[in-house]
Order: C-alpha cells, then sequence, then structure tokens
C-alpha cells in the first residue's frame, strides 16, 4: 500500500469533519537563542487529540454493511474517544476496551459520546489483545490505535498540513511516540515533501517501548510504569506495521525522564494559555533537552498531540506537586 497517498486520499476524506489545527509561534520557547519554534496545535483537533484524524479515516475505509453492526477498539483514552465520536457521527455503535488506569476525563469524553466501555486490568497491551479477542468472537471490525495502514494514513495528514502551513522544511519536527502512529505518519508525510526533513521522536523513560524496540531490531514486550504521559504509555502490539515505520522514517530519538515532563507541561499551559496532556509535554521536553543544538534555527516544530488531562493531574502540574 502506498501510505502517502493514502494519506492524501485521507487528508480530503476527513476535511468535512477533522480540523485543519493551527501552526501558531512560541515566542516563549527558544526566544533566548534566537530560535524560531512553532506548536502544531492537536490540542484543539476534534476530542482535543489528534487521534480523530486515524479514527475517522479507518471508520469512513470499512464498508457501509460491515461498520454497520458496530466497530471494537482499545485505548487508553483518546483514540476510544475518538473512535466513539466518529462512530457517533456515522450512526454505528462502538464498544471501546481501556486500561483500569484510564484517566476518568478521558473515559467520561468517550462516554459522552455514546460508546460501551469495558475495563481491563494491566498494561494497556490487555486492552488491545482483548478488544481484537472481542472483535473476532464477534466478527466486528477492529479500530487499533495504531496498526493499521488507514490509522497511519489518518494520522499523517498531521505532517501534511504542517507541510501546506511552513514555506519550507522545518530544521526539526519533535513529536510524541507511542505506539508510533502519529510520529512514523507524520514523519511520512513531511519526508514525501522534503526528503531531508529530520524527525525527532520524543518518548517517556517510564514507558518507551517503541523506542527500545526500535533499538531492538524487534517488538519487545515490555512493562510499563505509570507516567504523566499517559497518551503515549502501553505495549506496542506484536507484529505492528508502525514498527518497520519508525525504523524508516524517524531519525531520532528523545527519551524523557518523568521529573522533565511536568515542568515542560506546566510551562506549555501558562506561556501559551491552552490545555495540553502529558503526551504534548513529552515532545516539548524532548526540544528542551535538545535546544542547544538548535539555537539560531530558523524554524523548529513541537507537535502537541493532545489537550486531554484528568483535573487532579493538571493542579498537581500547576503547582509543583506533580
Amino acid at each position: 500500500m502506498d501510505l502517502v497517498a493514502e494519506a492524501r486520499a485521507a487528508d480530503a476524506r476527513i476535511r468535512p469533519h477533522a480540523r485543519e489545527t493551527p501552526l501558531v509561534e512560541a515566542s516563549w520557547l527558544g526566544v533566548e537563542d534566537g530560535t524560531g519554534v512553532r506548536l502544531k496545535l492537536e490540542t484543539l483537533q476534534v476530542t482535543g487529540s489528534f487521534k480523530f484524524r486515524g479514527a475517522l479515516n479507518k471508520l469512513l475505509t470499512i464498508p457501509e454493511a460491515e461498520r454497520a453492526r458496530g466497530v471494537v477498539a482499545a485505548s487508553t483514552g483518546n483514540h476510544g474517544a475518538a473512535v466513539a465520536r466518529a462512530a457517533s457521527l456515522l450512526g454505528v455503535p462502538a464498544k471501546v476496551f481501556v486500561p483500569e488506569s484510564a484517566a476518568e476525563p478521558k473515559l467520561a469524553r468517550i462516554a459522552a459520546n455514546g460508546a460501551e466501555i469495558e475495563r481491563v486490568p494491566g498494561d494497556p497491551i490487555n486492552g488491545e489483545r482483548a478488544a481484537r479477542a472481542h472483535a473476532d468472537a464477534n466478527g466486528l471490525p477492529y479500530v487499533s490505535p495504531y496498526n493499521d495502514p488507514q490509522i497511519v494514513a489518518g494520522q499523517a495528514t498531521v505532517g501534511l498540513e504542517i507541510a501546506r502551513q511552513s514555506g519550507a522544511a522545518p530544521d526539526a519536527v519533535f513529536i510524541p511516540l507511542g505506539g508510533g502512529g502519529l510520529s512514523a505518519g507524520t514523519a511520512l508525510a513531511l519526508k514525501s515533501v522534503w526528503p531531508a526533513a529530520h524527525v525527532v521522536a520524543c518518548s517517556p523513560s517510564n514507558s518507551a517501548v517503541m523506542m527500545r524496540s526500535v533499538e531492538a531490531g524487534e517488538v519487545l514486550d515490555l512493562d510499563s510504569e505509570p507516567t504523566i504521559s499517559d497518551g503515549t504509555a502501553g505495549g506496542v502490539e506484536a507484529g505492528a506495521i508502525t514498527f518497520e515505520l519508525c525504523r524508516e522514517f524517524l531519525d531520532e530519538y528523545v527519551e524523557v525522564p518523568e521529573e522533565e515532563i511536568a515542568p515542560a507541561l506546566r510551562v506549555t499551559v501558562e506561556r501559551e494559555l491552552l490545555l495540553a496532556e502529558g503526551s504534548a509535554a513529552v515532545a516539548v521536553a524532548g526540544y528542551l533537552q535538545l535546544a542547544e543544538r538548535y539555537r539560531g534555527a530558523r524554524d523548529v516544530v513541537i507537535v502537541l498531540s493532545g489537550a486531554n488531562i484528568a483535573t487532579k493531574t493538571l493542579v498537581g502540574v500547576l503547582s509543583g506537586e506533580a
């Protein structure tokens, strides 16, 4: 499958419902170093995260008769809300398997869009396995959070938008890395326009499964520790198509310790005056780690992947207690 062609088709397909999110200057980042930094605000996307792009594209590519009986998904929150919203728009039922640790605001967003929720104990990868088993047993389409070419094509529209909104290739693009749909999709789309584009994937130390897998040359079954970056948390499904895409299209990886995520989130919320979640802050923290390298660069882009954060977590971050 030509994923670049699929991304361009997805760009047109989802446009009636998904937003083209702003790419705005962040004068509070890089100003002392003379660096031009811009933020891609997926925080303003429908359902509050980039996940709506992939979920909507996937559902629109499932034949109407097949999806009419319902769809099944697994999620730590954002993907589930996106699938629920897309299913609601198309008038089909949805069931979402979630880890017991999922943040309540994210679960509320899933429920508000009419999806049925089923909690699964343990690592989020357990939810993916349970969801696939349920879908197979009932003959229903499974909507993966990342391991599907139509999901990747939908997320790749972020890269196509950055290209449309930029006069030239950015010096670097920093992006959160979980299962790899957003990061690899954005990278392949950008490189279809600018082959030399440099994409930096950022993962929390407490759940850097894809990063470790790429280092090892194979998908690893690793445990994840709790992280503020819950949107990137959890394992990677065996055989995930995003593994090879990450190896091919991502240029660099940055590991972000947990103690760097909260300060990055706090400064983003306070200075940009918008909500952001932990996974968005991972990309900001990744940039801050490498800021000296990009001193004086014309254009660095940071993708803020979502805005769905629990009130308790946000209060802890802003008060300095998290």
